[in-house]
């Protein structure tokens, strides 16, 4: 894994339950602003429960993807009490 998929996911973990972040949010965070797309590719392939990908969002407020299915997303954002969806 390399040093940036490592920062990204270190920024995911400790996003709090009930707040999001956006693809590009965690990109800047992680230290490469421009790498928003590649956020997307390395949370694609998270499966660990500890990281909370869910919590990371599209910057034009959809969703975006998940790799359990967008409406687990939706649903597992609305029991964390995250009511924009």
């Amino acid at each position: 894994m390399s040093t940036f998929s490592y920062r990204v996911l270190a920024v995911v973990r400790q996003i709090p339950k009930g707040q999001t972040l956006t693809y590009k949010q965690v990109a800047k965070l992680a230290g490469s602003p421009q790498s928003y797309r590649a956020v997307g590719n390395i949370l694609n392939k998270n499966y660990d429960p500890q990281i909370p990908c869910h919590r990371v969002i599209r910057s034009d407020g959809k969703l975006g993807g998940y790799n359990r299915g967008t409406n687990k997303k939706q649903e597992i954002l609305k029991s964390e009490s995250v009511n924009k969806f």
